[in-house]
């Protein structure tokens, strides 16, 4: 017998949260370290876009050195807190984010956000959409002038992110088929490999072949409607099987 979906496991950007970044490069995902790199100026851009170049030819040790390279282009063109929370507070939800975590909320399922970007954007998210768990890879503490003073990174980011999925399976006490994931970029290839369940959203063709299930909209409209989830039985009708 099939095992009832209890968790749900989602992306952050792109999924819940929308594109801040239509293109990126190789085996990268769109993401706000590239808008912040935008909102710095040129220089700044090129620098981190050669951070990605070494990421794809598989120069670091793995994502916290990634981030920590990209942190030091941030330093260097002078990200302050003001500028860097303007930048947050600019992301847009979705629509039909909210609705969708209130249903899932009555609907008694867990809930955990699992992310490669900041912990500022997380935060907003699980406070807004009451979100049970959050992992997120890069926070920063900032000193009395508004500068990057320290920050703590967490390797939840490509094969990164399914160690933080299992911990969470663990504490709950459940089965991969017991559980979701909804993401949207390639780096949720070995998030979708995990579960009973996957979907993909509005992603590449890699997502979408690893995937249960692929949803592809038109932008502006209400997206991860609860009835497009997948988990709901007699709701998958607008869910179309890759």
């Amino acid at each position: 017998m099939k095992k009832k979906v209890k968790l749900i496991f989602f992306d952050m950007e792109g999924t819940i949260f929308e594109k801040t970044v239509k293109f990126t490069k190789g085996n990268t995902a769109p993401s706000a370290w590239t808008l912040i790199a935008q909102h710095l100026g040129e220089e700044a851009l090129e620098e981190e876009e050669k951070t990605k170049e070494k990421w794809n030819a598989g120069k670091y040790k793995g994502y916290v050195e990634w981030m920590g390279e990209t942190i030091k282009v941030h330093q260097k063109y002078g990200l302050t807190k003001d500028f860097f929370d303007k930048v947050m507070k600019s992301i847009e939800y979705h629509r039909g984010v909210k609705k969708t975590f209130a249903e899932l909320k009555k609907r008694n399922f867990i809930s955990c956000l699992i992310s490669g970007g900041f912990k500022a954007q997380a935060d907003r998210a699980q406070v807004d959409l009451k979100i049970d768990h959050s992992f997120a890879a890069c926070e920063y503490f900032w000193d009395k002038k508004g500068k990057i003073e320290h920050f703590n990174l967490l390797p939840c980011d490509y094969e990164g992110k399914v160690k933080f999925m299992k911990l969470i399976m663990e504490e709950h006490g459940l089965l991969p088929e017991e559980c979701a994931f909804v993401g949207d970029g390639k780096n949720d290839v070995y998030l979708a490999k995990e579960v009973g369940l996957s979907i993909a959203f509005n992603a590449p063709e890699e997502l979408q072949r690893v995937s249960t299930y692929s949803i592809n909209q038109e932008a502006g409209k209400e997206i991860l409607d609860f009835r497009a989830c997948g988990c709901c039985a007699g709701h998958r009708r607008a869910v179309q099987r890759t």
